[in-house]
């Protein structure tokens, strides 16, 4: 590994993404509410998934995993990001910064492939209702998220040893506000087109064959919507599967846009609007599609606060 005078010990500066103008005051504010609703929700979805008994479902229980990562995803970056902002200290040491692209590129990757299992599950339950409980097994469902866990993780153990095998040069200030990978390329010494390269293909395996799963799964499930005969069997498949595929949008589309375009065509400031879209906003609307547009996940809402009023009530 070449270390050339640089140490665990050695700093980063995260330049961030905010300064102390009104303006962005209010951003940064906006910022930590956006934080505050996406850490709540993602808890609510999970609790109540794992408390509710009819929640305990294949469909519920990779919502429940997605939620979990959602809530790890925004842990990553935004607590990091407002501690700085708010000390006025912009540094990050070496080894913060490999914990939180591990993290970061992990917990990616591993939505990618859940997102993937998640379609199949409908792909299932719509076009061969009566194998379900065969296809999609408790084993099978369990095997599906370790799989996703465990994929996103050797993606993070990849690109984090590769990225800290560079040498970097003397004035590390970080264009982000957080240590991303591709704003972290910008800063090395050394020719980095191999890993550009690795990272393209990684992004290929990471992103479009999740991809080709999802295109494939939705082709057959909107055949059979459309053969359907029951309108309210269409109505609640369409409801389900729409509110998947707004999430699939979002993350897939911010996240190509990210990761497979090559160092000498970014712009920070893309880069950076573009990466709070998918590490901020994105898990705060993942909870409010699936409980807006979810009966089930509101009924076990209201009886939650139904329980929750009950017990007020007795003390």
């Amino acid at each position: 590994m070449a270390w050339e005078n640089q140490t665990f010990n050695s700093d980063f500066i995260l330049l961030g993404i905010f300064n102390h103008s009104p303006t962005h005051i209010f951003l940064f504010s906006l910022v930590l509410g956006i934080f505050t609703v996406a850490f709540m929700g993602n808890t609510a979805m999970v609790l109540l998934i794992y408390l509710d008994t009819q929640l305990h479902t294949p469909m519920y229980f990779l919502l429940s995993q997605l939620s979990l990562m959602d809530l790890m995803l925004i842990c990553t970056t935004v607590p990091k990001m407002a501690f700085n902002y708010l000390s006025g200290k912009k540094s990050i040491s070496l080894a913060g910064c490999g914990a939180q692209i591990f993290l970061y590129v992990s917990l990616l990757g591993a939505e990618c492939f859940l997102l993937a299992a998640m379609a199949y599950d409908r792909y299932v339950a719509i076009c061969h209702p009566l194998r379900y409980s065969v296809l999609m097994s408790q084993k099978t469902c369990g095997l599906m998220a370790v799989s996703s866990w465990i994929f996103g993780s050797l993606d993070g153990i990849i690109v984090i040893a590769v990225a800290l095998s560079f040498s970097y040069c003397s004035a590390w200030e970080i264009p982000h506000f957080f240590c991303d990978v591709p704003a972290l390329l910008t800063l090395s010494c050394t020719n980095t087109l191999l890993f550009e390269r690795l990272m393209f293909i990684c992004c290929v395996i990471m992103l479009l064959l999740p991809v080709a799963v999802i295109i494939a799964s939705y082709t057959h499930v909107i055949l059979a919507v459309i053969r359907m005969g029951s309108g309210e069997g269409r109505r609640k498949a369409f409801t389900t599967c729409s509110s998947h595929l707004m999430v699939v949008g979002m993350y897939y589309g911010a996240a190509m846009f990210i990761y497979m375009r090559p160092v000498s065509d970014r712009s920070p400031t893309q880069d950076k609007m573009v990466s709070a879209f998918y590490t901020i906003l994105t898990p705060t609307l993942n909870p409010l599609i699936y409980s807006l547009r979810n009966k089930e996940v509101a009924r076990a809402f209201m009886k939650a606060l139904g329980k929750g009023k009950s017990g007020e009530q007795i003390a």
